[in-house]
């Protein structure tokens, strides 16, 4: 590169702060700019596989995230009285010790947050509200700082991205909904549960609890289908709401004590089920890793791994074309379009399976739970498709 480029990277969760030690690693002077005012705490565990595995190793923080791994042993599924009717071990569906690892989101992200903390710029409490791109670079306006020219401005700032709004138009152009909800949010681990979690269906909604750190708290879930439900992303109390409406009359298992929990959660989680699809990911000096460009939702439990694939692939090619962004982008975007398709397939498979429509669907799945054949058959179709999918890239060399 002739000169230093100056980078901003809009959301410091996964992909963010991993872009921007590749960028840095590099020689770009990056700045990254988050909304909230610190790191965002809770979440759900996410999965970590494939080439994903590669990348963090690459890193030099493999060791690290493999000790914050979650040990679950398996999900239990659970009737009305909270008697097993079926469950199914972690190595069933892919999680193979050594192989694939299962963090905490909030882990993961606060492990690339220390890793990048020192040599990123990290502004706090502000978002950007109008890019405009001229021949020497983009013109960056924001809410509370004074604006800035960057040769580039990269979203990482996830399903609802702000910079994908701002560059290429309306989010429902783009979001392919699975006709569901769901609500993550941290409780006291009061039923015991010793790393392992359990889930209570009914046609059309499921109700969680998993263990996490080690057994000292829990995380509870709602799931439920549903049309496209029209509230705002930043009143917790009205989503909140809709979750209770959701699960009126609702009393097995234990329903009523986790929507008490998570009516008092500190760090409640909703959004809709759905995933991201565009066409291109690029425009001009402004492109897009993560979530931001193909979310495959979080039930697929690639999202990290797309995420920190992408960071290290958009990193290397502009690292490559020697800062020739248009050509890095490109690159990009060849290099991980299939990967992408393969990734987004698996949670398409999992949002059907995480709720089923009927209460003959319910027996049938906890039928086959309990025939060790037949579950043996179907959970390597699975997992084969699970680690082809993970495994779908061949990670470049920069």
């Amino acid at each position: 590169m002739k000169k230093t480029m100056r980078v901003l990277i809009s959301g410091a969760s996964i992909a963010g702060p991993a872009l921007a030690y590749w960028l840095h690693r590099y020689g770009f002077d990056v700045t990254v700019i988050e909304r909230a005012p610190s790191l965002r705490p809770g979440g759900y565990g996410v999965d970590i596989r494939g080439a994903a595995i590669t990348v963090l190793k690459r890193m030099g923080i493999f060791d690290q995230v493999c000790d914050a791994d979650t040990n679950m042993s398996g999900v239990y599924f659970v009737n009305s009285k909270g008697k097993i009717e079926g469950q199914i071990s972690e190595a069933s569906m892919g999680n193979q010790k050594g192989l694939d690892i299962e963090i905490m989101r909030d882990d993961l992200s606060n492990i690339l947050f220390d890793l990048t903390k020192n040599t990123i710029n990290y502004i706090w409490g502000d978002s950007i509200t109008a890019i405009h791109e001229t021949n020497t670079g983009a013109e960056v306006q924001f809410i509370h700082s004074k604006p800035q020219t960057f040769d580039l401005v990269i979203g990482t700032d996830g399903l609802h991205s702000n910079v994908r709004t701002l560059t290429f138009g309306d989010e429902a152009q783009f979001k392919r909904t699975l006709g569901c909800y769901i609500s993550i949010f941290t409780l006291e681990n009061y039923l015991n549960l010793d790393h392992r979690q359990l889930l209570y269906t009914v046609p059309g909604k499921t109700v969680g609890m998993y263990s996490a750190r080690d057994n000292t708290e829990a995380r509870g879930m709602f799931l439920f289908q549903s049309n496209v439900l029209e509230y705002d992303r930043n009143d917790t109390e009205s989503q909140k709401s809709l979750i209770e409406k959701a699960f009126v009359g609702q009393t097995g298992w234990e329903t009523s004590p986790l929507l008490k929990s998570m009516k008092e959660a500190k760090d409640f989680y909703f959004d809709e089920i759905c995933q991201i699809h565009m066409q291109t990911w690029s425009k001009g000096r402004i492109t897009l890793v993560g979530d931001a460009a193909y979310g495959p939702s979080p039930l697929s439990g690639q999202g990290s791994s797309l995420a920190l694939v992408g960071a290290y692939v958009l990193a290397g090619e502009l690292k490559a074309a020697n800062g020739d962004y248009a050509r890095a982008f490109v690159a990009y975007e060849q290099e991980m379009r299939k990967f992408v398709e393969k990734n987004q397939k698996i949670g398409r498979i999992a949002a059907g399976s995480m709720i089923e429509k009927s209460n003959f669907k319910i027996f049938l799945r906890n039928l086959i739970l309990r025939v060790p054949t037949l579950m043996a058959v179907q959970f390597k179709m699975i997992s084969k498709m699970i680690a082809k999918a993970a495994n779908g890239i061949e990670l470049r060399d920069y």
